[in-house]
């Protein structure tokens, strides 16, 4: 069947092939992530647009514009709430994303390079996030973005260098309001945009989410083999849609909430990160700062790194976790995460305390490289059991490995969300106001 002329046309028909073996239409083998992440930026450029119109990045202006494209432009409150909802599930997307692609092995070969610009985006979504964070100008997003930058004064060295050039001053005010509009407005969407088109370039060059080699594996010579129009297309068409629909729901359901103005001489207590960085002002808690916001995401991002680089075994069809053993050790993993952290915090703070334990030891060693050191030997032994324990390849005690951190962070995220009140102490959330 001839195709429409303006189907044969359409330049974005050019990221697909024009045929992909019918297995691959699974939507469990994606989740359509990729998709609903393009679709997610270009729902922000576009609400952002319309609220461009309306701001002014001014301390005395910025507070006083959104109140006027609530309550008096139309259609206002629902555009803000469906740029907050966007850009809030966009960041679970790209990370669900990227756990997609190392779950389904999709990032060896030549898609090695890919993972790379993915985590680039990942880093671009959250610069998005953090710089329009600050814009509403309320008590929230003032204080937040305080804690956060107060964070990057621990880094020895060059700590201070970056608070400053971050803030535009020493303290978060009106330049720091003007840097991260620019950034927000101009700088990170033409990032994301590049990349973007990079990353979907580059899939496209590998054929597609199943790797060139093992397309005849997948889909032997005889079997099905389907067209992209209508039978992919339509597919991230429903997608699409039904991913509107729940943004558009949460817009209208759940407006997102505008405190007071922004006070530099009062703050909230407890003063907060937003959720995406909360987990990292929990393990400051645990562990001195230098640990928490300089020496663990830097392990982190060249773990990431690195894992493309390293031999991978063969899993061409896309399976989670590449076999039976690897599901059931990440199940493992993510029981025991969910059992021993929380653990070790109620420890941490009630009974174990290395600062009382070692107290004549400097803070660096008896509140950082102590604990930390004892974290790293635990799951060092943890990847030892799934090997031996559990008969494990290599990959998958690695993915397990990989899935006991993400969650024991998940559960980091959450206490410091709903389980610290007033000083940052532990308490039920029905009893600090959460």
């Amino acid at each position: 069947m001839t195709k429409p002329f303006l189907i044969r046309r359409f330049f974005l028909l050019h990221m697909r092939p024009n045929h992909l073996p019918g297995s691959t239409l699974r939507y469990t083998h994606t989740w359509g992530l990729g998709g609903m992440a393009a679709l997610l930026v270009t729902t922000l450029v576009l609400t952002g647009l319309l609220q461009i119109l309306t701001y002014e990045p001014t301390p005395d202006h910025a507070y006083q514009s959104i109140i006027e494209l609530e309550q008096t432009t139309l259609f206002g409150n629902l555009v803000r709430g469906i740029h907050h909802w966007s850009a809030n599930l966009l960041i679970a997307v790209v990370l669900l994303h990227l756990l997609r692609v190392l779950f389904t092995g999709a990032l060896t070969g030549p898609r090695r390079f890919n993972w790379i610009i993915g985590l680039g985006l990942l880093i671009g979504v959250l610069a998005a996030n953090f710089t329009g964070y600050l814009l509403p100008w309320d008590q929230l997003s003032y204080w937040a973005v305080t804690i956060c930058t107060g964070m990057l004064g621990y880094i020895p060295g060059i700590g201070g260098w970056l608070q400053t050039g971050i803030r535009g001053g020493a303290e978060v005010g009106p330049n720091t309001l003007l840097l991260f509009y620019s950034i927000h407005t101009a700088l990170v969407p033409a990032i994301l945009v590049l990349l973007m088109g990079f990353h979907f370039w580059r899939i496209r060059k590998a054929r597609g989410v199943v790797l060139p080699r093992a397309i005849d594996e997948v889909d032997p010579v005889g079997t099905e083999r389907v067209q992209t129009w209508p039978d992919l297309l339509l597919r991230e068409a429903v997608v699409g849609m039904v991913l509107l629909a729940v943004v558009l729901l949460l817009a209208v359901v759940e407006t997102p909430e505008l405190g007071t103005p922004a006070n530099p001489g009062m703050s909230p207590n407890p003063a907060k990160a937003p959720w995406y960085f909360v987990g990292f002002q929990e393990l400051q808690i645990q562990f001195h700062p230098v640990i928490a916001v300089l020496v663990i995401p830097v392990l982190a991002m060249l773990g990431l790194g690195f894992l493309p680089y390293r031999r991978w075994d063969s899993n061409p069809e896309g399976i989670w976790f590449g076999s039976r053993i690897g599901r059931r050790t990440a199940w493992v993993a993510a029981a025991t995460a969910l059992f021993t952290t929380p653990l070790l915090i109620v420890a941490s703070e009630w009974w174990i305390q290395p600062t009382k334990l070692f107290p004549s030891w400097p803070l660096m060693l008896s509140n950082g490289l102590l604990p930390f050191s004892l974290i790293m030997a635990a799951v060092t032994a943890f990847f030892l059991i799934i090997r031996h324990r559990f008969k494990g390849t290599r990959d998958d005690a690695i993915q397990a490995v990989i899935v006991l951190l993400i969650v024991s962070f998940i559960v980091l995220t959450v206490t410091a969300l709903w389980f610290r009140g007033e000083g940052m102490v532990l308490s039920w959330p029905w009893g600090n106001g959460a």
